[in-house]
């Protein structure tokens, strides 16, 4: 049951989000950007392991060096639609920074 209120909490965060982005579209991305997936997140981790604080010290300090190849995901993907190239092409150019900056991500945090 806990899984499933977690799973709807998300779900309807994820939604409101496409939803004020259809709207309002740097409003949406504005919200979509907050910590909202990473302060669930946290409060996941500390509900299911209190106190815990080497694991929560890891996951911050995972989501903060994380942020650069989420940065590199939407440069590449900004300019390739100002391009307007089709959506596969700049989701799949785009996960493909994102991948290799997540490489080196874990990499230098291991």
């Amino acid at each position: 049951m806990q899984t499933f209120v977690k799973a709807l909490i998300s779900l309807t965060i994820i939604i409101a989000c496409a939803r004020i982005g259809k709207r309002f579209p740097t409003l949406g991305g504005l919200i979509a950007t907050m910590p909202l997936t990473s302060l669930l997140v946290l409060l996941w981790l500390w509900s299911e392991s209190p106190g815990d604080y080497r694991l929560m010290e890891g996951y911050t300090r995972g989501v903060l060096w994380g942020i650069i190849p989420t940065i590199l995901f939407f440069v590449v993907a900004y300019v390739l639609f100002r391009r307007h190239l089709p959506l596969p092409v700049v989701l799949a150019a785009s996960f493909g920074v994102w991948l290799a900056g997540a490489a080196v991500h874990q990499y230098f945090l291991k």
